[in-house]
């Protein structure tokens, strides 16, 4: 049978999105290329027209125009319609790349929820967790009172009263203007700053003015 009929042919494989997106882009290049080639048509018509003279040379120019316009939109539509359809497939392959992406995501979170509770189950022990910061409490309470302890100022007695201080640097005060004025009785008066006779500052003869006689005499 396969002698008389021959093999089946296998089916083409279908075209990638990319390669269906790269055949309407070039398709879209090639309407554009030609319809900017109907505009300067159109635009030399306008100029030939502008510059006709007798009305039926207008009236030939003008159809000839008009053909090349309806050609020009005819380009335009499909260019429209291919555009749209390039639209659809890049919507398509965005959508299949965010699907592709939300597929590894999920299977990347898997794997790391699977590995973290292994890493729970084998390392870590939330009773131990919780002895380890309960001790932690402790020690840091311990460290907190021997600071305190050291920190003691062992020569000042606990039981003193302030006002008992007060009254204290009182008598202190009192018992130093005492020494002072002891001090200055004892002193002799020709020793005393107020009772010494002024220094001469002119020579013997001189005249000396009123306010320094004043001082001398003094």
């Amino acid at each position: 049978m396969n002698r008389v009929f021959g093999k089946k042919k296998k089916a083409a494989p279908a075209p990638s999105l990319d390669d269906a997106s790269s055949g309407l882009n070039g398709r879209i290049e090639g309407m554009d290329g030609k319809i900017a080639g109907l505009e300067s048509e159109l635009r030399v018509y306008k100029d030939k027209m502008k510059k006709a003279k007798s009305p039926a040379a207008k009236r030939t120019l003008q159809k000839r125009a008009m053909e090349v316009l309806k050609r020009k939109r005819m380009y335009e539509q499909q260019r429209d319609t291919v555009a749209g359809q390039a639209f659809n497939i890049d919507q398509a392959s965005f959508g299949i790349e965010s699907a592709k992406a939300n597929v590894a995501t999920v299977a990347a979170m898997k794997a790391a929820n699977t590995e973290l509770k292994k890493t729970i189950k084998k390392d870590l022990n939330i009773d131990d967790v919780e002895d380890l910061a309960d001790d932690m409490a402790e020690l840091m309470e311990d460290f907190n009172e021997i600071n305190e302890t050291l920190g003691r100022n062992f020569a000042t007695p606990e039981d003193l009263d302030e006002a008992d201080l007060d009254a204290e640097l009182e008598m202190l005060a009192d018992e130093l203007e005492d020494e002072a004025e002891l001090e200055a009785d004892s002193t002799p008066s020709y020793l005393q700053a107020n009772t010494l006779p002024a220094t001469p500052t002119e020579l013997p003869g001189q005249t000396l003015p009123a306010n320094k006689v004043d001082q001398l005499t003094t």
